[in-house]
């Protein structure tokens, strides 16, 4: 994937609040946050309700943490039984850090890490016929193109039918109930984070992403 240095501009994590993995195989393994950065790491808290809202543990499933940061959000849910996650940042900083996490739950193997802007990175895994049945978005907050993000994947092939996406956003701002391809069946304020739950609808006939998957594999 190609390279695009970044910036994220988020609010800082507060001072002594710790991060860790909450449940699953890797459950209480504490977790790096990015240092001297402006991320902001999604909070144990909020972590919980996240997949309280979309199912606590799966059975195998690939996951993309487009905007990862620490990489919290995907550790969690391959902790939780998703089968492979794909983490992608712009900054070098956020994706030693990912490294750092996941080689700390032992969860390297499972996992791919790429230093990319978002846009870029959607059209890179388009390329390599890859499809996910769960994104996490949560953009720097500045960025109100979440909505923009998903469509683009939908345009893609990258998301599988019924495919979750959990967009994580500031409260001051609202999204569309329904964006076209998805609808949203969950939203949860936690003070200046919001968190909406949304679920993809494959067009009728539309070729299911696990199909390109399959066809690349088998081609290699």
């Amino acid at each position: 994937m190609d390279l695009c240095p970044n910036r994220r501009n988020k609010q800082r994590h507060r001072a002594g609040e710790s991060v860790r993995v909450v449940s699953g195989s890797a459950k209480g393994r504490p977790l790096k946050s990015v240092p001297g950065s402006g991320t902001r790491p999604t909070t144990d808290k909020v972590k919980e309700a996240v997949f309280s809202m979309i199912g606590p543990y799966f059975e195998g499933g690939t996951a993309l943490d487009l905007f990862a940061g620490t990489g919290g959000l995907g550790i969690e849910a391959l902790s939780r039984g998703m089968g492979r996650a794909v983490f992608v940042d712009m900054e070098q900083k956020s994706i030693d850090t990912v490294r750092s996490n996941l080689k700390a739950v032992k969860m390297e193997e499972q996992a791919e890490v790429y230093r990319n802007d978002a846009g870029r990175a959607l059209s890179a895994l388009e390329k390599r016929g890859r499809a996910f049945d769960l994104v996490f978005l949560d953009p720097p907050y500045r960025l109100k193109h979440g909505d923009e993000l998903m469509l683009a994947m939908a345009q893609k092939g990258l998301l599988k039918p019924d495919a979750v996406i959990v967009l994580e956003h500031e409260s001051g701002y609202v999204y569309p109930e329904d964006i076209p391809g998805f609808y949203r069946t969950r939203q949860a304020v936690y003070g200046e984070t919001t968190i909406s739950i949304y679920q993809y609808e494959a067009a009728p006939g539309e070729a299911a992403g696990s199909s390109k998957e399959g066809k690349d594999e088998s081609a290699n």
